[in-house]
């Protein structure tokens, strides 16, 4: 396996991460000025990452939703990390080190969140981002979803080595291989590049065609096999999807993957600044139709806006969201035993693929006169 260490002076140049965390820093304040808020304490992985400009890992238990330590900032502008004294030492020397975050520690078996809050914030009204805290809970979403430059450089980065892990695994399958080992072959090279899976799924053949989302079990590869995850780092969020077939594909199946690239491509040509996610579920729906398949986008999500979650939000009925002149989307039209997923991004007004697996096949659908390019089936 290629080293793959990330210099990240390199990636993202400390006078940009400068500039981020200067410009994400302005729109907390924003924040605080629009809710009449004295302070807001931020504890939720996602919004977290958005905050430091990914430079922050507070995440130990990898299901939990909340760190082991929270933001708090405040409308007079001071920044502080609230944390207990068993996970300060690290905090302090890893994360915080190079950022202006004061730290209010607690004992580990005495950590009263709501104390430190009032001991820097007094009577003041505060909220959260998570409503466990026991202060009113206010959503960041709309805060994290337009990227910055430098979170569409750091997007690339992943895109470009998630797309690499795929295909080397892809080409490395062989028939007689289990649904686990096929997921522990992707999990390896993510690992070893820092990259967490958050949704980490392999079937195979029969398991494909009756399931969505086939969580692997007891399958073993004969013909038909299919890598989906999706995975992180800097908080960023990636998903992806890839099959192999061993011998001649069934023409049902290649008319199947032939139909999905087409919608892929009419969702593609959709995404545009200011739709709405409720037009572009309708014009999946005339997709699916015009491929001769009305209905099958009642069967599964879509897909829609991505970044610090899997989906920001889906195309759906009555969806209100709107595309972003700078935004990430993930599609994943599908029938059953096809789909196509992958991650973009809508840049200066163009769509901008970031999951790009050139040594796989790759079929290309023209739009009035815009070509968009689906990920094909490796025939091995």
């Amino acid at each position: 396996m290629k080293n793959d260490k990330v210099d990240a002076n390199m990636l993202f140049p400390a006078s940009e991460r400068k500039a981020e965390l200067e410009e994400k820093h302005s729109v907390l304040q924003e924040f605080l000025k629009a809710n009449s808020l004295d302070a807001f304490v931020i504890s939720r992985h996602e919004n977290i990452a958005w905050a430091t400009a990914g430079l922050v890992e507070m995440r130990v238990g990898i299901p939990r939703e909340i760190a082991v330590g929270s933001l708090l900032v405040t409308r007079d502008g001071r920044s502080y990390y609230l944390t207990t004294n068993n996970e300060a030492p690290r905090l302090a020397q890893e994360e915080f080190v190079h950022l202006d975050y004061q730290p209010v520690i607690q004992p580990w078996y005495d950590n009263d969140v709501q104390a430190s809050i009032k001991k820097i914030v007094g009577s003041g009204k505060v909220a959260s981002d998570d409503a466990t805290i026991g202060v009113p809970a206010i959503s960041m979403k709309p805060l994290r979803l337009p990227l910055t430059d430098g979170e569409i450089a750091r997007y690339r980065w992943l895109g470009e080595h998630i797309a690499e892990a795929t295909t080397d695994t892809l080409l490395e399958l062989r028939p007689g291989m289990t649904e686990a080992t096929m997921q522990a072959m992707v999990c390896r090279r993510l690992l070893a590049q820092s990259i967490l899976p958050s949704v980490l799924l392999a079937s195979v053949d029969e398991r494909i065609r009756n399931y969505r989302h086939a969580v692997p079990r007891e399958g073993v590869l004969q013909k038909f096999g299919m890598l989906n995850f999706c995975a992180r780092r800097w908080g960023l969020s990636v998903s992806i999807t890839r099959y192999v077939h061993f011998g001649d594909m069934p023409a049902e199946l290649e008319e199947k993957f032939a139909a999905v690239t087409r919608v892929n491509a009419s969702l593609l040509h959709g995404t545009r600044e200011g739709t709405r996610a409720d037009e572009l579920f309708t014009m999946a729906q005339r997709a699916y139709t015009e491929q001769g398949y009305p209905g099958e986008e009642q069967m599964h999500h879509q897909g829609g806006a991505t970044g610090y979650w899997e989906r920001e939000w889906v195309a759906r009925p009555g969806g209100s969201e709107r595309v972003l002149k700078q935004q990430g989307i993930a599609w994943n039209p599908s029938l059953q035993g096809a789909k196509i997923e992958d991650t973009v991004v809508l840049h200066h007004g163009k769509i901008e693929a970031l999951t790009r697996t050139p040594r796989l096949p790759v079929v290309e659908t023209s739009r009035d006169g815009s070509i968009y390019q689906s990920a094909g089936v490796l025939l091995a």
